[in-house]
């Protein structure tokens, strides 16, 4: 059975999520995103396979508490997803930096494009998504690849809806699986698992394709 590690960045939509895992057969455990990161640590390293997920909340990646030193400690080893502020924390772990999106969106439907990849690969391309943000990534740091962009109906530049790691097993999706209005989320939510549990049995496994 797959653990995962579920970082509550103080959000609504928290249990929506942590639901979506549980429903397929994850052993989820919630913790805050001001618990000591060494007891953190402790459980990202404990027995058997873990998925650490970061979640969505308010605010920057400045106020995603410990979620920033956590990819920092284990994101060379251990698979990791983060979701909306656990996307953007990503970013600003590896050097990038999130500012404001141009709107504030607060369940609007979008479509995406995306490249494929790890979890990516289970959706169809472009797929719609549900979106809750008013920050995006602002500049993508060289460790990161943008799997997804928003598909635009104007001539705005891209916005960054996905990102993954060029060598280590970590993924961000700015756009939220267990909405409603991504009626593909479960399919997502399934294949970020399997991934995890592959990350595991092939280290290899963890290191992304151009």
């Amino acid at each position: 059975m797959m653990r995962v590690v579920f970082i509550d960045n103080h959000d609504s939509f928290t249990w929506n999520l942590v639901d979506e895992f549980a429903r397929r057969d994850a052993e989820v455990e919630v913790w805050r995103n001001d618990t000591d990161l060494a007891h953190l640590l402790g459980r990202v390293n404990g027995d058997g396979p873990v998925l650490l997920v970061l979640s969505p909340g308010p605010g920057a990646p400045a106020q995603a508490g410990v979620c920033i030193d956590l990819i920092r400690a284990v994101g060379d080893r251990v698979p990791i997803l983060g979701v909306c502020l656990g996307h953007q924390a990503i970013v600003e772990a590896y050097g990038g930096l999130v500012g404001p999106a141009g709107e504030i969106v607060h369940g609007k439907s979008a479509r995406v494009r995306h490249s494929g990849g790890p979890v990516l690969d289970a959706l169809p391309s472009p797929v719609t998504v549900g979106r809750y943000h008013s920050l995006a990534a602002d500049r993508v740091p060289d460790d990161l690849l943008v799997t997804a962009t928003l598909d635009r109906d104007d001539d705005g530049p891209p916005l960054v809806m996905a990102v993954r790691h060029r060598s280590h097993p970590v993924l961000g999706l700015q756009f939220h699986p267990e909405s409603i209005l991504t009626p593909e989320g479960g399919l997502l939510i399934a294949a970020a698992l399997s991934w995890a549990g592959t990350v595991h049995s092939s280290p290899s496994a963890a290191e992304a394709r151009p």
